[in-house]
């Protein structure tokens, strides 16, 4: 997983890095908010983030409202790093966007473990987003009747949307996934081969060929 490493200060920001190499992740290094931003908003870009509060440009709070004010299926998990401490800060963050806070100077296992939470969730939101683009393919494939379906009263053809007469099994054949076999109705029995019921009532005497 690629993750952005937004840091002005060179030695934390190489730290920052070294350590998401170690932990087997590949690290964007920015070094002031315009270009963390840019990142964010390219083509494959990282889907997760490491953000120092107070860069040159942008802030980490304010980067954090940019990227939330895009829509989009799968948004970015942003740990936001910074000395600032108090929960009025922390506040300010987290409303600001960020899903997580870490305070400097930072524990590397705790730091570890938040980015590992980071990752589960930015799996679980590609699932989930994956999920719902198959829903949606899927629906565009189902076809449903609706609406007033004019019919004629005699031969039961229905008027199509071309203003076209067709037979109605054909019709919702074309407009769902129903398949017809055809039989006979008992009422059709009796009004169109009633010969035949009449020799099946009819009992066979003893000089009747069996």
């Amino acid at each position: 997983m690629r993750v952005l490493v937004a840091e002005d200060d060179r030695v934390s920001r190489r730290m920052l890095v070294a350590l998401l190499e170690r932990w087997g992740y590949t690290p964007v290094a920015v070094d002031e908010g315009e270009a963390a931003l840019a990142a964010m908003r390219a083509p494959l870009a990282p889907r997760m983030a490491l953000l120092d509060w107070i860069m040159p440009g942008l802030s980490g709070p304010e980067i954090c409202t940019a990227l939330r004010d895009d829509e989009g299926d799968e948004p970015p998990y942003i740990i936001l790093i910074t000395a600032h401490e108090k929960k009025s800060d922390i506040i300010v963050g987290l409303e600001a966007g960020a899903n997580d806070y870490v305070i400097k100077p930072y524990d590397p296992d705790e730091l570890r473990a938040r980015v590992a939470v980071g990752k589960r969730v930015v799996s679980l939101q590609s699932d989930l987003a994956r999920r719902i683009r198959e829903l949606s393919e899927a629906l565009v494939h189902v076809r449903t009747l609706q609406g007033i379906l004019p019919i004629c009263m005699y031969c039961h053809k229905i008027r199509t949307d071309q203003e076209s007469w067709d037979r109605i099994e054909h019709y919702i054949a074309q407009h769902s996934d129903a398949e017809f076999s055809h039989g006979i109705c008992p009422e059709c029995m009796v009004k169109y081969h009633s010969d035949l019921l009449e020799e099946e009532d009819t009992p066979k005497t003893e000089g009747d060929v069996t």
